[in-house]
């Protein structure tokens, strides 16, 4: 068993962490000594991934992330576990629709602003009132380069995260100095809520990036521990694009 590093004195609130882009960054912020609380909506897999991230310094708190009172719940069953919320990581999201967004239902474009947007500005706003507001930290909104331009049958989850990269914007400006707050745009990552857009194509999705491959949940973690170290004190308000270089064919694949 590989023995877990000293712990930093930091804790982090990661959310939709049970899998995928979530878990990668809970994996990236315990491997340099943080103590974290993940979310999910499943509770079987989220009480999965907590063992698996290690017990003993991973809480998971199951819940629907537009849920105003699992966020309440959320926030303080990580300062009753930990006593502390330095960092907090929105990553919950969802994209249940594939289509033309003129012919999509309001209901479901409601869904996605809630889920993608709301929750994000909802924990923030509680992060912010119980530790951030007095004791500075920083926040990491995963936002998604659909966000950036048009994309094609997925426009109504572009349309949410170009409106987390301007909440990443708004966030920053208020709660500047002590708080710093940016965002991340990943392009395709290999989980199973983008297994849609590469599934029995992935070596030809591949072959559009520059780096000739599509991205893991590690390279988010590795952008989002970065975001949330001293190294990146002088950064607020920006928009991290990890995209294997994508962007360079003036578009997305």
């Amino acid at each position: 068993m590989t023995e877990l590093p000293a712990l930093s004195g930091k804790v982090a609130l990661v959310t939709g962490a049970s899998r995928g882009i979530g878990y990668g960054v809970a994996e990236a912020l315990i491997a340099r000594g943080d103590r974290v609380c993940i979310t999910g909506r499943n509770e079987e897999a989220l009480k999965e991934a907590v063992e698996r991230l290690g017990a003993d310094r991973v809480i998971g708190v199951a819940g629907k992330a537009h849920d105003e009172a699992h966020q309440a719940e959320t926030v303080e069953r990580t300062m009753a576990a930990f006593g502390r919320v330095d960092f907090l990581v929105n990553n919950a999201g969802t994209n249940p629709v594939f289509g033309p967004i003129a012919d999509v239902d309001l209901d479901v474009a409601r869904k996605v602003f809630e889920t993608n947007v709301l929750s994000a500005l909802g924990f923030a706003q509680r992060t912010w009132h119980a530790w951030q507001k007095d004791n500075g930290g920083a926040i990491v909104n995963v936002a998604s380069v659909a966000g950036l331009s048009a994309s094609p049958f997925i426009g109504v989850y572009g349309v949410s995260k170009a409106a987390m990269i301007n909440l990443t914007a708004q966030l920053a400006h208020e709660f500047a100095p002590g708080v710093r707050v940016n965002a991340i745009a990943p392009a395709v990552v290999k989980t199973r809520f983008a297994q849609a857009l590469y599934e029995g194509r992935e070596e030809e999705a591949a072959a559009a990036y520059p780096l000739k491959r599509l991205g893991v949940p590690s390279d988010i973690g590795g952008a989002a521990a970065f975001l949330t170290s001293e190294q990146s004190d002088w950064v607020t308000g920006q928009t991290l694009v990890v995209d294997g270089g994508i962007f360079l064919n003036a578009g997305v694949a």
